[in-house]
Parts: structure tokens; C-alpha cells; sequence
């Protein structure tokens, strides 16, 4: 078992300061790989203690016995990587990131289980309750077409985004019952955690994307996605996330299909009123 099998294992088992060395290993597994205790330590914001009680709660026999073992698994990662990239050459990016996005799409829709895919597009389909789109300023481009698709089936979509002002005045509108869908991924946006802890002390049901099952967004979550973010190139990649969004709107597509049709028909039918698309 693979150390990020072994955390999603003993999750509930993990405290608050040894959950924040989870996400350190998951997020960062070089910094624990090659890292001092001392130096884990800071970097998750807890004490030494910590660190070494979560990899007995692990069932470790120590740091240097977790060193071992994530350094065994970026050993692996890398050999697998260079096997998928084996024909592309070292200067090309248009190769590299072909095979790193594609392999980053197909691990994360491998991930997802059926029941919790089914359960999310249960609750985006319930048209009695209305859907808030919270994103990170690195994610808000595909929280707000996932927004936009969303509305173009039902109605009641909420984007959450701006200053302070902008977030607590759509955050009012939020009653018990309502869905959140929120998406982040390492470093995270204060301001976001802000909004999700918000969200869910009003009642809020929260359908998450992020990193790991050990996430800050994970903590109040109802249902926990993690998307693969891996990149041929310097920044986070959020292909796998948009496939995944996707899918959910396909999943919510064919549950509303008859009210989702007639919603798209007077869409469609507005737009040509308008002149607002031409195919020339």
C-alpha cells in the first residue's frame, strides 16, 4: 500500500495537527521525502510530536520508516512517468503535455466512485434548492463555465467571488439545505476557506474538488472529489477537474432532461431573437 492508500485509510483516525501532515505529505511529498522532522514540522504548522505520532498512527515504525517508504513511491511515480513520455523527446512540451493530461484526466475519473458521482449529480439536479459555485482565484475560469452550464439547465446557480462585500452578500442568500460546489487546490485561498466554513454553518451541503480526502475543503465536505493536477508545465494543471465538472453536467443533463430541454429550447430561441451567434 502506497503511503497516500495508507492516509485515506486512517483518516478518521488522524487529529487536527496530524491531518495537517497528511496534507503536507500528499501536497508536498518531496519536502517530507527529504526533509528533517524539525523541518515537517514547520512546514504543516505543528510540532515534531505530531509528526512522529502520525506515522505510528500509520502503522510506521517512525520518520525515517515514512522517508523510506515516500521516497519509494517518487521513485515509482517517476518511473512510471518516464515510461508514459518514453517517445516523446525532452524538449517537447506539446508531447509531454499530451500524455501528463491525459493521464491526469483518466487517474482522476478513475478515482471517482459511482455512488458519490450519482449522489452529487442527485443534489445539483434538485431544482428546489439552489447550487453556490465557490472557486479559487486559479480555478474561477472553470467554476464559472461549470456555473454557467449549470444555469443554462436549472435555475437557482450562485456565483461566489469578489471582495469581501461581493462573498458575504451572495453568501446571505444561502439557506439550510442549499448545495455548495467548491474547488481548490494546494496553496489555498484563505478567502475560500472563509466562504466554505460560512457555507456550511448555514446549512450548506458541500460537494468539494481538491487535492486530497485530507483537505482543508474536505473537513465539512458531504462529498470529497480529488483531482490529479499534474502539468507538463510550471502552474497546476485543472484539465481533470474541468472532465470531471463535465461529467457532472452530463449526469445532471439526463436527470432534467424533459425541464432541461424546454430550458435550453428558450434559451436557444432567445439567442436567435437576438442575432447574438452567427456561424459566418
Amino acid at each position: 500500500m502506497d503511503v497516500a492508500s495508507m492516509i485515506r485509510a486512517n483518516r478518521n483516525a488522524l487529529s487536527p495537527a496530524e491531518r495537517r501532515v497528511a496534507d503536507l505529505v500528499l501536497a508536498d511529498p518531496h519536502s517530507v521525502a527529504f526533509g528533517t522532522v524539525a523541518e515537517v514540522a514547520l512546514a504543516a504548522g505543528t510540532s515534531g510530536g505530531s509528526v512522529v505520532r502520525f506515522t505510528a498512527r500509520l502503522g510506521l515504525d517512525g520518520f525515517a520508516d515514512l522517508q523510506d517508504r515516500v521516497q519509494a513511491d517518487l521513485t515509482r511515480d517517476r518511473n512510471q512517468a518516464a515510461e508514459r513520455i518514453r517517445h516523446a523527446g525532452p524538449n517537447d512540451p506539446l508531447g509531454q503535455a499530451v500524455t501528463v493530461a491525459s493521464e491526469a484526466v483518466r487517474a482522476t475519473l478513475d478515482r471517482v466512485a459511482r455512488p458519490s458521482f450519482d449522489a452529487a449529480v442527485g443534489l445539483l439536479a434538485t431544482r428546489s434548492r439552489s447550487v453556490f459555485v465557490i472557486a479559487a482565484d486559479a480555478s474561477r475560469g472553470i467554476g464559472e463555465q461549470f456555473g454557467t452550464e449549470l444555469a443554462m439547465l436549472r435555475p437557482r446557480i450562485e456565483q461566489v467571488h469578489g471582495n469581501d462585500v461581493a462573498v458575504a452578500r451572495t453568501l446571505a442568500l444561502l439557506e439550510s439545505g442549499d448545495i455548495v460546489v467548491t474547488i481548490d487546490l494546494p496553496r489555498y485561498d484563505q478567502w475560500l476557506l472563509n466562504a466554505v466554513e460560512t457555507a456550511h454553518g448555514r446549512g450548506g451541503r458541500i460537494i468539494a474538488l481538491t487535492s486530497s480526502e485530507l483537505s482543508p475543503l474536505a473537513t465539512h465536505a458531504e462529498l470529497v472529489f480529488t483531482v490529479s493536477s499534474e502539468t507538463a508545465g510550471p502552474f497546476d494543471s485543472h484539465i481533470a477537474s474541468l472532465a470531471l465538472f463535465e461529467a457532472l453536467i452530463a449526469g445532471v443533463a439526463a436527470r432534467l432532461r424533459s425541464s432541461a430541454t424546454a430550458r435550453l429550447e428558450r434559451i436557444e430561441a432567445a439567442w436567435t431573437d437576438a442575432g447574438a451567434l452567427t456561424d459566418d
